[in-house]
């Protein structure tokens, strides 16, 4: 029987194992790059930027920003096959705005009338990119919830793959940023997540029941 996207929102759960002893296949691993790279975003923005753990000295690196404040967290990113790293954008301006429509340009959006849609979709982008910058004075954390929206495809994303995930907000973003030069790149971290399958004897959380709110509770229909 195939499954649903809306079964793959049922099984997933956020490992709290890793098997340090089984890795992501490359061939998964690619598919698994496609997903960050093909989320959507607001005016396909894309303010994101990834570091790849795939090595122990890599994961040992993402690990150091957990051991302080959060060492419950650094097993899981040292055992985990691969560990993500995800950061923002840091400043919205026009050169990246351009990088974007040219980007666009050469994947063909803009074929059947390119100057008349290039400008269309540089003016549009714009205008929402004016009202977060001067108006909401708000750029960093619009671009920070387009990433947030990363994640969340990300994760659904993985879970289609078979892949065992973990988001974490537990790390320290400012450790990470030093130890990947990330400021230097003009991003921020905002969170890791180590992604590969769970230990199926030690992960407690792999036994426990789903819990969500009610429908009546979230949702109003109109």
């Amino acid at each position: 029987m195939t499954s649903t996207i809306t079964d793959y929102s049922r099984a997933r759960y956020t490992v709290k194992a890793f098997n340090p002893d089984r890795r992501i296949t490359d061939a998964d691993m690619a598919k698994v790059r496609d997903l960050l790279r093909l989320s959507p975003s607001s005016t396909n923005l894309q303010p994101w930027y990834f570091v790849i753990a795939s090595t122990e000295e890599g994961k040992a690196r993402v690990a150091k920003s957990a051991e302080t404040k959060f060492p419950f967290n650094a097993p899981s990113i040292k055992k985990a096959s691969h560990v993500i790293v995800f950061a923002s954008r840091l400043e919205l301006t026009e050169d990246y705005l351009q990088k974007v429509l040219a980007q666009e340009e050469a994947d063909g959006r803009f074929a059947a009338n390119p100057e008349e849609f290039k400008a269309q979709m540089h003016g549009g982008r714009s205008l929402f990119s004016n009202i977060h910058k001067h108006d909401m004075k708000d750029a960093q954390h619009w671009m920070d919830k387009q990433v947030y929206l990363n994640l969340g495809n990300f994760l659904l994303g993985v879970a289609a793959l078979g892949i065992d995930a973990t988001p974490m907000e537990g790390v320290d973003t400012q450790a990470l940023d030093a130890e990947f030069g990330l400021r230097e790149k003009g991003y921020g971290s905002l969170f890791v997540v180590p992604i590969g399958y769970a230990d199926t004897e030690a992960d407690y959380n792999r036994a426990l029941p789903k819990s969500r709110l009610r429908e009546e509770d979230i949702m109003l229909e109109v």
